[in-house]
């Protein structure tokens, strides 16, 4: 049995108690913390048969360090790690399959929030590159709320060639550039795709850029520069949704 995650915070734990009960080892919550959403946490518990125990808050804090957990801390069995093979193969099984690349995003928080995004867009799943990103921890796994433990994260030594199999298998792989051909509307994302997106300011790499079928930006009427990764994330993602919907 592999090494139990710990997911804290009241939406994270909620959502895999409602999702993926099965794979929550054990439920921890603060002591005489008694209020309607530390009870919703002990009521999904019990109805997936999930151990429940009261703890002090210094305990919480020496496991997870200072951060702000809410009081509920879940260990939980992770998600089978997820090779380029296996994201192939999950491919395979959807007729428009839709999947999230993300270039060099190295704070936690966008990552979480990215993920609970793509999520939320029926992605298949998310490609980080092994180095210069954020990978998945704890702080990962808050923002995301559930979604860590439902969308697989595939993690990849050389990007540029795993967007490379990814057209290999039928997808287009769309680059989200300040100097795309397109605004992101005008183009076609209803097939299967895959959207990538580089960190807010440096934005995608030469070498990934380069391996994109095409470019796409987001129109920005203000003064700042960049958006932030996530919600340009967010706005390409639902782009792609609309447009899928539509096309149904």
């Amino acid at each position: 049995m592999s090494e139990p995650q710990l997911v804290y915070g009241l939406h994270a734990v909620r959502a895999l108690l409602q999702r993926a009960s099965g794979r929550v080892r054990r439920v921890s919550l603060q002591l005489r913390r008694d209020d309607p959403r530390s009870r919703e946490i002990e009521s999904l518990a019990a109805a997936a048969n999930v151990r429940v125990e009261r703890v002090e808050a210094e305990l919480i804090k020496r496991w997870l360090g200072d951060v702000v957990h809410q009081g509920v801390v879940a260990q939980v069995e992770p998600l089978p790690v997820w090779s380029e093979g296996d994201l192939i193969d999950a491919l395979a099984a959807q007729p428009d399959p839709l999947v999230l690349v993300l270039d060099g995003v190295t704070d936690p928080h966008n990552l979480g929030a990215c993920l609970r995004t793509a999520d939320a867009c029926g992605a298949v799943a998310v490609v980080v590159p092994k180095d210069r990103a954020a990978s998945l921890n704890a702080t990962v796994r808050k923002v995301a709320a559930g979604a860590a433990e439902t969308t697989p994260i595939v993690t990849v030594t050389n990007l540029v060639r795993s967007l490379k199999l990814l057209q290999e298998a039928g997808l287009w792989v769309v680059g989200a550039d300040a100097e795309g051909g397109q605004v992101a509307w005008e183009a076609d994302l209803a097939g299967p795709r895959a959207l990538v997106l580089g960190a807010e300011g440096a934005g995608l790499r030469d070498l990934t850029r380069k391996s994109c079928d095409y470019l796409v930006r987001l129109p920005q009427l203000g003064s700042v520069e960049s958006l932030n990764v996530s919600v340009a994330t967010g706005m390409l993602l639902y782009e792609a949704v609309r447009q899928r919907q539509q096309s149904r």
